[in-house]
């Protein structure tokens, strides 16, 4: 949508081009009804008075300020060569010196009317010089009344001219007046108080209506005392920030509303007065204070959530443990024998038992970590012994999957001080959930190794892998990948704990992998005993090639701080 001002001005040129076309009308049918002799001078001079209307067409154009320069221009040059040519000054054309000034008066800006007179003197002067040197010849007049014709087409071209100028000024005003009660209207609307201080923060006007528990007798207070006692110091201060720097902000409350609270925006003018936008910020403030709470009460049952679970963990093992004891007795006979359906029941209660166990001892845990209740149990042993001791739990289920499981440990000891139930846990973890994403036939590698003084534990597979969607959420509590079938045989808890036992022990848990071709998980733990560590690396033990190819998609988890 175009603007007022432009708006004004294409009318405006518009006009002009109209006084333009006009004169070229009246002087062209001059040129050729004049009645012609043997000397045709007076009619050239004529038609080249004329040419300025043609020029004058282009203020229609959207040329701006150059096309309007070359209209103004035109005037003195068509019109001094005009009155040139029909004897200078005492011709019968001498009015015409004056339209140059009353064709720049149509066009829009002031700086044309200026131009335009200095052009039409400039003209005058030009022609009276030519004149006395000598080099116009005064032709014979043909009669009194054209130069009188020419006087009065003058005189109502410059009323023409004037009247385009006033009507220009009035629809400016208009328009101005217009856009300022739009302006006002669309202020008074808004939430805004919009304020003028001046240089002493004085208010001097008020553009909008204060709000309603204001006292609306704005103009003539101090900007200061717009707040309560309390904050008027810190709006004083706000205006001396704003005379140094140009702009300050401010909040406060008003004298007689002290639940509510206004922010104020300062800036400098001219003049050493200061603008105040005043934003009545209650209703923030509260939303805000609603939504801290809000959080505050959902942080506070999601700990009451983790305490219960995990002061839990005697009343739900204990009777799990029982069954599992009762179901694996019964399975073994130990008392006589069973009937074959009583004993194949007697094993799927065993491993159903064993199954929910592992499943419950995986929430506890986390919810136990999520409570800050738990606690690692640090003391020095070989790390080599908690990984193989994941590794025989875990031989079954890769033998009966069909996947190798391979372990690579390296001939001496790895002395660590750490917590051997974590470290057994975080392998058992890493390895049941290789397997659980490899297809028969694959691969799974376990590596444990001193590497730049940390314990270092890889396992890699060569399964599905993982999509760059679901890897960015792994590591999270009850986050799960792949397929309806596989996440329903866990809870997602298996690298959570992983790498909450990882952070507990100051370590980190890196997850790589290429989707179609496995996965790979690195856990770095700084629980080496470097003393009893104090030996060459071994260089025979490499991690598996997931481990380090490049071009995976990658994410490292690190302990929070």
């Amino acid at each position: 949508m175009p603007s007022a001002d432009a708006e004004i001005e294409r009318h405006s040129l518009k006009a002009a081009a109209d006084w333009h076309a006009v004169w070229a009308i009246v002087l062209g049918f001059c040129a050729l009804a004049w009645p012609a002799g043997e000397d045709l001078t007076l009619n050239y001079a004529l038609a080249v008075a004329a040419a300025p209307g043609i020029v004058g067409q282009l203020a229609r154009l959207p040329g701006g300020r150059p096309l309007r320069f070359l209209i103004a221009l035109s005037w003195p040059v068509c019109v001094g060569a005009a009155i040139s040519m029909t004897g200078g000054l005492a011709g019968p054309l001498a009015a015409l010196a004056l339209m140059p000034a009353a064709a720049a008066t149509t066009l829009s800006g002031g700086r044309y009317v200026a131009i335009g007179a200095a052009l039409t003197a400039a003209t005058v002067a030009a022609i009276a010089l030519v004149t006395n040197a000598g080099l116009i010849t005064p032709p014979s007049l043909p009669g009194p009344w054209l130069p009188l014709l020419i006087v009065l087409f003058c005189a109502v071209g410059l009323a023409a001219a004037l009247q385009l100028a006033q009507a220009r000024g009035r629809e400016t005003l208009d328009v101005q007046a217009r856009e300022a009660a739009r302006l006002r209207t669309l202020l008074e609307a808004g939430p805004l108080l919009l304020l003028r201080l001046d240089a002493d923060g004085v208010i001097r006007e008020a553009f909008c209506g204060a709000p309603e528990d204001w006292d609306h007798k704005l103009i003539g207070r101090p900007f200061e005392n717009l707040a309560g006692e309390a904050h008027r110091s810190a709006a004083r201060a706000a205006l001396a920030l704003v005379r140094q720097s140009g702009k300050a902000s401010v909040g406060f409350s008003p004298p007689l509303a002290p639940d509510r609270f206004l922010a104020v925006e300062l800036r400098a003018l001219q003049r050493g007065e200061v603008a105040a936008l005043v934003r009545d910020a209650s209703r923030e403030r509260a939303t805000e204070a609603y939504l801290e709470q809000a959080k505050a009460e959902a942080e506070g049952m999601a700990r009451a959530k983790s305490r219960f679970l995990a002061n839990m963990s005697h009343e739900l093992r204990t009777p799990l443990n029982a069954i599992i004891g009762f179901s694996d007795i019964m399975r073994s006979r130990l008392f006589g024998p069973l009937e074959g359906r009583y004993a194949e029941y007697a094993a799927l209660i065993h491993e159903s038992g064993g199954h929910l166990l592992d499943l419950i001892n995986d929430v506890l845990d986390m919810s136990k970590i999520e409570a800050e209740r738990y606690s690692l149990s640090l003391e020095p042993f070989d790390a080599r012994e908690a990984v193989a001791a994941a590794l025989r739990l875990t031989r079954v289920q890769a033998d009966t999957a069909r996947i190798a499981l391979r372990g690579a440990l390296p001939p001496e000891p790895i002395e660590v001080n750490a917590d051997r139930r974590a470290v057994k846990q975080i392998v058992l973890n890493l390895v049941s959930n290789a397997l659980k994403f490899t297809p028969s036939g694959g691969q799974v590698n376990v590596i444990a190794r001193a590497q730049n003084g940390q314990l270092e534990i890889i396992v890699a597979d060569t399964g599905t892998g993982i999509a760059p969607a679901d890897l960015e959420r792994l590591g999270r509590p009850y986050e799960q990948a792949g397929g309806i079938d596989q996440r329903a045989m866990g809870t997602g808890l298996g690298l959570s704990l992983v790498r909450a036992f990882a952070e507990l022990h100051g370590g980190t848990m890196t997850i790589k992998s290429r989707l179609g071709e496995g996965t790979a998980v690195s856990i770095k733990l700084p629980v080496l005993d470097l003393e009893a560590n104090a030996r060459e690396p071994v260089e025979s033990l490499s991690p598996p090639p997931l481990a380090a190819a490049a071009g995976d998609n990658v994410v490292a988890f690190r302990p929070q701080r």
